[in-house]
Order: C-alpha cells, then sequence, then structure tokens
C-alpha cells in the first residue's frame, strides 16, 4: 500500500452514526469498543469522534470474532498480536528486499591465496 492510500485509509472522515449504518453496530456499542481499546477514532477539536476506513475494517474483524464466540477481552489480545504480526511480517519484507553484504560469490577464500599473486 502506498503511503498516500496508507495515510487516506487512517483519515477520519465518518461521524458515529454513518459508522453505525456502515457496520450495523450500534453507536452504545461503538462507544463501548472505545472504552475497551478495540476501536480508537481520531477525534475533531471539539471531541467529535471520526472513523477512518481502517476502524471500519478493524470493527469488521471485531464482529467476526465476536460472531466465533470470543469475548471481548479474547478480542483485544487477538488484535494486538495481528497488529504485532503485521509490524513482524512488513520488517521480514523490508530485510529480505537488503541486499547481501560481503564478498561476492566470485571471491577466492581467505585460506586458498596462493593461486592468487
Amino acid at each position: 500500500m502506498a503511503v498516500d492510500e496508507a495515510a487516506r485509509a487512517h483519515r477520519g472522515v465518518y461521524g458515529i452514526s454513518v459508522m453505525s449504518e456502515l457496520s450495523g453496530v450500534g453507536p452504545q456499542t461503538l462507544r463501548l469498543y472505545e472504552r475497551r481499546g478495540l476501536l480508537a477514532p481520531s477525534r475533531t477539536g471539539g471531541g467529535t469522534r471520526r472513523y477512518s476506513e481502517a476502524d471500519l475494517a478493524r470493527l469488521r474483524r471485531i464482529s467476526a470474532l465476536i460472531s466465533d464466540g470470543i469475548n471481548l477481552t479474547g478480542i483485544g489480545v487477538i488484535l494486538d498480536l495481528e497488529t504485532q504480526n503485521a509490524i513482524l511480517a512488513e520488517r521480514i519484507a523490508q530485510l529480505t528486499q537488503i541486499p547481501a553484504e560481503g564478498p561476492s560469490s566470485e571471491s577466492v577464500p581467505a585460506g586458498d591465496r596462493s593461486s592468487v599473486r
């Protein structure tokens, strides 16, 4: 995902009533999820909640976990682990793109320099 797309996905644009309509989750439940730390919408200067596309995706994941019978505490643990896993996967991808430093495959081994002059 490009940087602009990532920023756009995290920009709060939906009010709580729109988020409720898009997700099918009531406003009181959205507030509960926020109190439990499962959602963290951005806030305007006046304190109004603004939900992003990323919040909507996270809410869909929360709803799926609830339908699987997992309680809110368990959901919090699962979401934290999924976030950590995504960060580690991104780091691994970055590290595998870095070219290996060191001698090239054409260099002569350190112990066999008799034929090189």
